[in-house]
């Protein structure tokens, strides 16, 4: 068992933290660094609450790993939010330990679930893994779900055009040189609006503008037309899971 749950305790922010974040955010490496500094004996906390066991700074990885939190929470942190900042600082910095302690597990290192219980404002317990762990699961669920409604509707577009994804199996160029090249004119086509607007329109390749501004001769355009095509379509539309494979 992993004994007792930690108590968070609130924390009111200094004078100068926004400010600071504001001249870091922007690129002064030295208000990054002062706020840094400033914050160490937090990190600290942070990092031992997590850890449920005292950390050293000189020898510890866990202190390491909660600075990198804590500066990625600097770069990430939009004050448009409205939310405490020091609040988003533990979260990220929790996460990024979390992150590190399963790496440890996987690698043999025998870290309890019930370490990581938490006691928060409304003495509610929180386990952060189980919670990240979920949260990941739901992403992931998401992350599925968004593709297979992509799919099907790239699918109708396909259809609108002749098009079929069997198809496209058959016809995608097999050298990834060659598939480089098609990809990179239908974003030229993509890109212009008198391109885009003749292939919605006609469902075909503008190919005698695009002769004026590739150098792809014009028989590998009429060879590689229906993948070009394709790919239009998969850049025009709101594709952006099916978008990351030709990215």
């Amino acid at each position: 068992m992993g004994g007792f749950p930690i108590r968070r305790k609130t924390s009111q922010d200094p004078e100068r933290l926004y400010p600071l974040l504001k001249l870091a955010q922007s690129g002064d490496k030295q208000a990054r660094n002062d706020l840094i500094e400033a914050y160490v004996p937090f990190v600290l906390r942070i990092a031992s609450q997590t850890s449920r066991r005292y950390i050293d700074p000189d020898k510890d990885d866990e202190f390491s790993i909660a600075l990198m939190g804590l500066n990625e929470a600097i770069d990430r942190f939009d004050p448009a939010k409205k939310v405490n900042f020091l609040g988003f600082a533990e979260t990220v910095i929790r996460r990024r330990l979390i992150d590190y302690f399963r790496s440890q597990r996987l690698h043999g290192r025998t870290v309890p679930w019930t370490d990581f219980d938490v006691v928060d404002e409304g003495d509610n317990v929180i386990n952060y893994v189980e919670v990240r762990t979920s949260l990941d699961a739901h992403e992931r669920r998401q992350e599925e779900e968004r593709r297979r409604q992509e799919i099907e509707e790239y699918a109708k577009r396909l259809h609108e055009f002749g098009l079929s994804f069997q198809e496209l199996v058959d016809i995608s160029p097999k050298h990834a040189d060659a598939r480089q090249s098609a990809i990179e004119v239908a974003r030229l086509v993509v890109e212009d609006e008198e391109m885009r607007r003749y292939v919605m329109e006609r469902r075909a390749l503008p190919l005698k503008l695009l002769q004026e501004r590739v150098s792809v001769s014009r028989k590998t355009l009429e060879r590689q037309r229906k993948y070009i095509l394709a790919v239009i379509l998969l850049l025009s539309g709101d594709y952006g899971t099916l978008q990351d494979y030709i990215s």
